[in-house]
């Protein structure tokens, strides 16, 4: 098959592993692949890489900057993509258009290949958005705001209407889905998983010991970490009262490693607080980040407890490969809680009461977890292989070509 596929990432080096690459990647092994993306603020460019045909799309900046030209600049996407594919890659007929989210404004794209190709349509659904947004605050249903809101509502059913399938990264994402789109048929609707190419990133008693010494993090202590982005979804404040709750639990020393808009508010918390289990660090190069993630010994996720979208966080499984027990800190309507917790490998609190993490803390702190690591990695195995994707997707796409 020709098999396009288009995302907002920025791929500059294919041989990286992130969760759009690793699953492209494996189409690759069987299948002729376009991956089309973003050149910010460079020229739009066709090459072949590692086998795989990368166009990439000039486009303005998309992140680090302020709201307004965000929305702007996201809003040109879709004819940007659009244009793009027209003018170079006319002669390719497609068998198949894979496509994510963010963002939802890929519908004229994605509406274009289909009719010029008869191609089948697969969206991997890996944000909600515009709802996302409204339940932060960001935007709001009514008002000014709200135009903007029912403006991206309406391009949000229009990807989903010219999507032959929805693929979800869980039950509850599904079941959203399903339920606030009444329009579409639950029989497109199915579970495609966040994959990663399986490595065992975990590390000896040595490496531990001297990753530690080299970022001044406590061999004596249980380090728990938070990787990732540093904004709005992550509810920084309350996590700030976590962190502050935990003050004087001196077997336990924080970690706290990334960048977004929110992060000089742990900045100054850090600085003006001095508290002493508590490091900062801005976001490392991915080797450096990786190595360290695998010295820790619990893995944080943190969501904003106002998201009524079931968010499911991708850094899940850069812990879950580093043989980290995860302890997720969410609102009551993501899965993640639930699946780490009936997976056998970790905890869950409520994103919304402070003392409830203490306590989870302390109870993490005298309990024996090391068999969890070896059953968190069997899972990682099972579930989310780049493998397990690719499988859900070509048989739905064997399937409507047996219907047509």
């Amino acid at each position: 098959m020709k098999i396009l596929f288009m995302s907002l990432g920025i791929f500059y080096n294919l041989n990286d592993s992130s969760v759009h690459l690793d699953i492209m990647k494996r189409f690759a092994e069987e299948h002729e692949v376009w991956l089309v993306c973003k050149n910010e603020d460079k020229p739009t460019e066709l090459t072949e890489e590692l086998g795989i045909h990368v166009l990439r799309v000039h486009t303005g900046e998309l992140k680090n900057v302020g709201l307004i030209e965000k929305g702007i600049n996201t809003l040109k996407v879709e004819s940007q993509f659009k244009n793009a594919i027209k003018n170079y890659l006319a002669d390719v007929h497609f068998d198949l258009v894979l496509y994510t989210t963010p963002p939802i404004t890929f519908a004229s794209a994605v509406k274009y290949v289909k009719k010029r190709d008869g191609a089948v349509t697969y969206l991997m659904l890996k944000d909600i958005f515009p709802q996302n947004a409204v339940d932060i605050g960001m935007m709001s249903i009514k008002g000014v705001k709200g135009l903007l809101y029912k403006y991206f509502r309406k391009k949000e059913k229009e990807l989903y209407k010219w999507s032959d399938y929805i693929g979800c990264m869980s039950p509850a994402n599904c079941k959203y889905v399903i339920k606030n789109n009444p329009e579409i048929d639950p029989k497109k609707v199915e579970i495609c998983p966040n994959t990663t190419v399986i490595r065992d990133m975990s590390c000896s008693d040595e490496d531990r010991i001297d990753i530690r010494s080299k970022y001044d993090i406590p061999i004596d202590k249980k380090v728990f970490v938070y990787g990732g982005n540093l904004g709005k979804p992550q509810d920084i404040p309350f996590v700030i009262e976590c962190l502050k709750a935990c003050k004087d639990v001196k077997d336990a020393f924080f970690l706290i490693v990334g960048a977004g808009t929110d992060y000089y508010l742990l900045e100054n918390y850090s600085k003006q607080s001095g508290q002493i289990n508590l490091k900062v660090m801005q976001h490392l190069p991915k080797e450096d980040y990786d190595r360290m993630i695998g010295a820790c010994d619990i893995g944080m996720i943190f969501l904003d407890h106002r998201f009524t979208i079931p968010n499911f966080p991708s850094r899940l499984l850069a812990y879950m490969s580093a043989k980290l027990p995860v302890l997720a800190v969410t609102d009551p309507n993501t899965d993640v809680g639930e699946v780490v917790v009936e997976g056998g490998f970790g905890w869950w609190v409520e994103s919304n009461d402070t003392n409830s993490f203490l306590n989870r803390i302390n109870q993490i702190l005298i309990e024996d977890y090391r068999l969890m690591r070896e059953k968190e990695f069997e899972y990682l195995v099972e579930n989310f292989a780049p493998d397990k994707a690719y499988q859900t997707i070509i048989k739905t796409v064997e399937l409507i070509k047996d219907e047509t």
